[in-house]
């Protein structure tokens, strides 16, 4: 491997969302490009609340997989009031469900039906916490006296810290973490609790988001932070710790729903997810621990092996085209009409 080359086992993405119907005519080839697996999200219009959904979203997602490849789609469930043991232990026993997704109701894109109350759905969770089936958490309160910036560390004082205590044996992946001091208690804890880290987090701030104007496809929940809380995660991700992995949270909105008077919650990144995360870690010097990260700590943490291919990145440049188009409309992507600096050259 030279300075110009890198290679990889392939990796998988812990945290993806690839929406539904004919969009996923171009979710679906951007993540299998680079990608072997993925946990997909289930907020949908209706969310997925139940194995027999989760298995026919996973098939409408196989049906876009381009002719070749290799990409296996890992299902999870929206948590509700309404999950009860019973269904957990079926999504135990389906193989191809591997987690079930909290949403703090009116955290962010279609989270309209998450839990209000934790306390309502803990014999689902003490059931997951015997099977070992993990739980994904958006980690934000919504309580609207809450900043926007202090809410993913009020959801960990409040919210977080209670759950681990009570649940003590709970798998918990603390998703698309964005401060400090969410990187501190993810430390903190055993080998149960982990994180997964984005793209967006680790390249943008706050000041992306807001100097100079209002960047509507810069805008995600949860939202960007201070560089400084960026420079935890990038030092986080960069350790070598096994607690955090890859998951982008590449989550497209068409671009009529971002430039408009209220925009969505989102940003997209699978067009060329894998050669932002090979920025990030050169800039920090540290491309030796690229591969830890992106392709062995999650698989081991989900307790699934680990790929056996390959993958090769190559130090020249990807264009990115200013918009990918997105069933009727068109989505923008991340670094529109620039350019990443490392780019994929082949798949064995």
């Amino acid at each position: 491997m030279s300075s110009k080359t890198l290679r990889l086992t392939q990796p998988d993405d812990w945290h993806l969302h690839l929406r539904d119907g004919e969009t996923l005519s171009t979710t679906v080839p951007h993540s299998s490009r680079t990608f072997a697996r993925a946990i997909v999200m289930p907020n949908l219009k209706p969310p997925v609340t139940t194995v027999e959904q989760a298995l026919a979203y996973r098939q409408r997602i196989i049906s876009h997989i381009p002719k070749g490849r290799s990409f296996e789609p890992l299902m999870t469930l929206y948590l509700t009031d309404k999950l009860d043991a019973e269904e957990v232990q079926r999504a135990y026993d389906e193989q191809c469900v591997h987690a079930i997704k909290f949403y703090p109701a009116g955290a962010t894109t279609n989270s309209e039906s998450g839990v209000a109350e934790l306390e309502c759905v803990y014999p689902a969770i003490e059931k997951m916490a015997e099977l070992g089936l993990p739980l994904l958490i958006h980690g934000e309160v919504t309580d609207d006296h809450i900043d926007i910036f202090d809410r993913e560390r009020v959801f960990i004082d409040n919210v977080l810290s209670p759950l681990t205590q009570k649940f003590p044996k709970l798998k918990i992946v603390l998703e698309h973490i964005t401060t400090k001091e969410a990187v501190d208690f993810v430390n903190s804890q055993g080998d149960n609790i982990a994180a997964t880290l984005t793209p967006h987090h680790l390249l943008l701030d706050r000041n992306d988001l807001l100097a100079g104007g209002v960047k509507p496809h810069y805008y995600c929940l949860p939202i960007l932070k201070r560089s400084s809380h960026r420079s935890a995660l990038i030092e986080a991700a960069t350790s070598g710790s096994p607690k955090f992995f890859l998951g982008t949270d590449s989550a497209p909105h068409a671009i009529e729903t971002k430039e408009t008077s209220c925009g969505c919650a989102g940003i997209y990144s699978a067009h060329a997810a894998l050669e932002f995360y090979a920025e990030i870690f050169e800039a920090a010097n540290a491309l030796d621990k690229l591969e830890g990260f992106a392709s062995f700590f999650g698989a081991d943490f989900y307790k699934i092996p680990r790929n056996s291919a390959k993958i090769t990145l190559s130090k020249n440049p990807l264009s990115v085209p200013a918009e990918y188009i997105f069933g009727d409309s068109t989505v923008i992507p991340m670094r529109a009409g620039e350019t990443v600096s490392w780019s994929i050259e082949e798949t064995t």
